[in-house]
């Protein structure tokens, strides 16, 4: 097996934003726009979608389903698709390298202690030798796509919401300047496709900007998000 980790947040940089395209876990976190978030159920659906993409690429993943956690269709399908991507022998086995990889492109960039403390519990061993996983150091050990959906679905269960939201954020304020402002609305509706008007999108920005500086602030984003 060869060796070879999103989506950005238009709030981070996007790690494999052409080649995936699942969901960032929403696991607990609220939805921040829903249609009683503001008076156009357009407008709180621009934002809902562009948090939606950073979940997305915070994610990336291909195939069968996880069967454990407390996750999302969307995030199975995500953990399936990041398997499909890095099995590259197509044997429904991956490797150290691959594993590490397909985590990463999940948004978990794992220390190698974990990954070899993962391999050690939940790998088998290569379909190519016939000694037991006794035998074998964690390093050289498998997972099957099952074993992956189980570490998978425990580490998206388990990531904070606020971070998922703050990588929402990012999607929008792609310079960094730490507001959300109208021009950055405008990139995002053009890139979903929505055709907000432009009354539409300063209603967003005046909805939310609580303290009249022209854009939606990290904090009031996250407050938004949380409920």
């Amino acid at each position: 097996m060869a060796s070879t980790t999103q989506p950005h947040p238009s709030f981070p940089t996007r790690p494999y934003s052409s080649t995936l395209h699942g969901k960032l876990p929403e696991r607990n976190a609220p939805n921040a726009f829903s249609a009683s978030a503001h008076p156009s159920g357009r407008e709180n659906a621009l934002y809902r979608q562009e948090r939606e993409r950073a979940q997305r690429e915070a994610a990336q993943g291909a195939g069968p389903s996880a069967p454990i956690h407390n996750i999302t269709d969307e995030q199975r399908e995500e953990i399936n698709e990041a398997f499909g991507l890095f099995d590259l022998d197509k044997d429904q086995r991956i490797d150290y390298h691959e594993f590490k990889v397909a985590l990463k492109a999940l948004g978990f960039d794992l220390p190698k202690p974990q990954i070899l403390d993962l391999l050690n519990t939940h790998g088998t061993p290569p379909l190519n030798t016939e000694l037991q996983k006794e035998q074998l150091p964690p390093g050289r050990l498998v997972l099957t796509l099952q074993a992956f959906q189980t570490i998978a679905a425990k580490l998206i269960s388990e990531r904070d919401p606020r971070d998922e939201i703050l990588r929402a954020f990012a999607l929008f304020d792609t310079e960094d300047k730490g507001i959300i402002s109208l021009e950055d609305l405008r990139r995002v509706a053009r890139e979903l496709g929505e055709g907000l008007e432009e009354d539409e999108l300063v209603a967003m920005i005046e909805e939310f900007d609580l303290e009249g500086k022209g854009g939606v602030g990290r904090e009031e984003f996250v407050n938004i998000c949380m409920g």
